[in-house]
């Protein structure tokens, strides 16, 4: 089944390209099902490239998925064109009296600013309360995760002492739960972030429960008990040359920057990255769909609270 979006979209042409299937609203509307609501709030300054990210991950279900995408009305964007949010986002406001499946939410690139000094702060804190009753399962990833579990709970985030930024084995903590079902024993996934949760902040929470975490990078998947948060430290979703692109983006403006750990054959910046956590990725946002929101959200959408 497809990925409903705007036949605009820039990401539909890429998808279509890679035979992950989209439609528009005529199309969706020849079909006699209910679409799962999937909103997508994307914090991210390359939000043609976030958004490409995520469709590609969601449109590999057997779903049908009614794509919202959202931007924050408090915050004036440096890379995105004020027609591109306007044509294909809508704000919190237009969408606060909606009930949706599910919701993710992006990271942000803001990890070494104290949360309170963002300066969309108290619009995303808004989100967040607005997500527990008219949301059935949440998605946060790398520093909407901080700021959830910041908001929520009261942890907070520490500063490393040196970037995690590469590619990191993890292990799988409980086998058995269902949104690591089918996951290998171990498996690699992305990071790129200078701020980290501590594990003994997180085992303190009995509502929490910690699913994968790598020696290197630490905590990677979080889980509320009731499945409706979903907390991710790093990024599965990035694409083979993401890293690549913040190095050479940091490179250029002379900042101090490592190369991608496990990253480049033989560390080297000029041999093209091999793809090897795209498998887990997609079963990662499968499972969280299929056992998170398609078989726990009630069928009239309306009833989620």
């Amino acid at each position: 089944m497809p990925v409903k979006i705007p036949a605009t979209l820039p990401a539909a042409k890429i998808l279509t390209e890679e035979n992950i299937f989209v439609m528009d609203d005529r199309r969706a509307m020849m079909q006699d099902i209910r679409p799962l609501k999937i909103a997508i709030l994307n914090l991210m300054p390359t939000k043609e490239v976030t958004e490409t990210q995520l469709l590609r991950l969601l449109g590999n279900t057997s779903l049908q998925i009614e794509i919202t995408l959202l931007s924050m009305a408090s915050h004036e964007s440096a890379n995105t064109s004020r027609e591109y949010l306007d044509a294909f986002y809508r704000t919190f406001d237009s969408v606060k009296d909606q009930k949706f499946d599910g919701l993710i939410i992006t990271g942000a690139p803001v990890e070494n600013m104290p949360f309170e000094q963002v300066d969309y702060w108290n619009e995303m804190t808004r989100i967040m309360d607005w997500s527990h009753t008219h949301v059935y399962s949440t998605m946060h990833i790398c520093w909407a995760s901080q700021a959830s579990l910041y908001h929520q709970y009261g942890i907070d985030k520490h500063q490393l002492d040196a970037k995690v930024f590469g590619i990191f084995e993890h292990k799988v903590l409980n086998p058995r739960h269902k949104l690591v079902r089918g996951f290998d024993d171990t498996f690699r996934a992305p990071h790129s972030r200078h701020t980290t949760i501590h594990k003994e902040d997180i085992v303190r929470i009995p509502e929490l429960e910690i699913l994968a975490e790598s020696d290197e990078a630490g905590v990677f998947l979080i889980a509320s008990r009731d499945g409706r948060s979903i907390y991710v430290s790093g990024h599965a979703e990035y694409d083979a040359d993401t890293l690549s692109r913040e190095y050479n983006r940091d490179v250029a403006k002379g900042l101090k920057i490592d190369v991608p750990k496990n990253y480049y054959p033989d560390d080297d910046p000029a041999k093209l990255p091999p793809i090897n956590w795209r498998a887990h990725a997609n079963l990662l946002f499968v499972n969280w769909l299929n056992y998170f929101v398609y078989q726990e959200t009630p069928y009239d959408i309306d009833k989620i609270g």
